[in-house]
């Protein structure tokens, strides 16, 4: 496969080109894994579509069991109340 650019931009952004994209099957929403190896180069992995997050990222969403969630207002109001008791 020949050599292929992408430009970063002001935020940090860059295109995965559309030859890579379809060699390895990507989709939106798909993670990748970027790794610094030296200086000026870097190796990005692509995670599994089955991938589960390890860590605190696991825990993200969590709480969405436990029923609706309360506003910030909400809160506020509630720990106010007990403050007064």
């Amino acid at each position: 496969m020949k050599t292929l650019v992408t430009t970063l931009t002001e935020r940090g952004q860059t295109s995965v080109p559309s030859a890579i994209r379809q060699k390895l099957h990507l989709k939106p929403g798909q993670h990748l894994t970027w790794q610094a190896v030296t200086d000026h180069e870097c190796r990005v992995i692509v995670q599994e579509a089955n991938h589960k997050p390890r860590g605190a990222k696991a825990m993200l969403g969590y709480g969405k069991r436990f029923g609706p969630q309360k506003s910030t207002a909400e809160w506020m109001k509630e720990l106010r109340e007990g403050e007064e008791l």
